[in-house]
């Protein structure tokens, strides 16, 4: 599936939220204007403003106020990359170095902070008070879920643990954008409701196939290490699936217990993985994922928007990156 198809009925809007997004760096400090673009450059296909721009298109939700919710999602976005990257120690994004690569830790801190608070202020821009909790609540959800990951997750095997923590990471602002562009157009809750499941379910998946493509992809396509979450303690659902198919696997046992700093047996560990089903069960189950997300759209006339919608939610398990 290719980006253009979702992306045709958009195509000038989503540079107008590219153009909102740089103009929020205009009277900063030179080095925060040249941040800024570095990480606009550094790739993406601004899924979540195309998500937020065909949901709010499908529904009359006026052009000035989508541009702004999708300028202030993708900064939302981009401060969260920023501070993980931190988090993480990647110097690697999308074959691209991280601004952390670049930065000392007190500016590339500095950085996100500032993309925080302008992402902030563009959501206040809309006028829609309710919008603004939203982003707020959505904001809290992420960093909770950052700090959990961090103090409870590392080398648990859990795949309640495993669907709360991409929700918090990942789900919650695909949730919150679709939820967003209905409540600044003029559809009603039922139209709200549905396009917030439509969200937490592309979400949800989009996170399980990057988890899967952790395990399979091209490590140069990717951008980064294969098996770089098992080797950060983190146990994704191709290895939750493993794990419980061999429960007395020794590399599977050492995980609660710091196993996953041992390189050599994580990368035998990784190996197996990749040798066996499990990735492409987890695929199953994104794909369900999408299903449940596409019969969402069943609600509403055909028309281009809800086509893109369609082509947008088959792309995220068609895709290779």
């Amino acid at each position: 599936m290719s980006a253009v198809t979702f992306l045709t009925p958009i195509t000038e809007e989503i540079k107008l939220v590219e153009e909102r997004m740089r103009a929020q760096a205009e009277a900063a400090h030179p080095d925060l204007r040249a941040a800024l673009e570095h990480l606009l450059k550094s790739g993406g296909k601004r899924i979540r403003p195309t998500l937020g721009l065909l949901v709010g298109s499908l529904f009359g939700a006026p052009l000035e106020k989508l541009v702004t919710l999708g300028a202030a999602v993708e900064l939302l976005h981009t401060a969260t990359l920023v501070h993980d990257d931190l988090i993480d120690g990647a110097l690697l994004r999308r074959g691209t170095p991280t601004l952390n690569a670049r930065w000392a830790p007190p500016a590339t801190v500095l950085t996100g902070d500032f993309l925080f608070a302008r992402a902030a202020k563009l959501a206040a821009e809309t006028d829609h008070l309710p919008l603004m909790n939203l982003f707020g609540e959505t904001l809290s959800v992420i960093v909770n879920g950052e700090l959990t990951q961090m103090f409870t997750s590392r080398g648990l095997i859990n795949r309640d643990n495993y669907y709360k923590r991409i929700y918090a990471k990942t789900a919650s602002l695909f949730e919150m954008t679709a939820r967003a562009a209905v409540m600044v157009s003029p559809a009603g809750e039922e139209a709200s409701e549905a396009m917030r499941d439509f969200g937490y379910q592309l979400g949800m998946a989009f996170q399980i196939v990057d988890d899967v493509l952790d395990f399979t992809g091209d490590q140069t396509s990717v951008g980064k290490p294969l098996g770089s979450d098992l080797h950060n303690g983190l146990v994704t659902l191709p290895a939750i699936y493993y794990a419980e198919a061999h429960p007395t696997d020794p590399h599977i046992l050492s995980l609660p217990n710091g196993g996953w700093a041992n390189n050599e047996n994580m990368v035998e560990l990784i190996n197996q993985i990749r040798a066996s089903g499990f990735a492409r069960q987890a695929m199953q189950e994104a794909s369900a994922r999408i299903d449940r997300a596409l019969t969402q759209l069943e609600k509403f006339e055909p028309c281009a928007e809800r086509d893109a919608l369609e082509n947008l939610a088959k792309y995220f398990v068609d895709r290779k990156v």
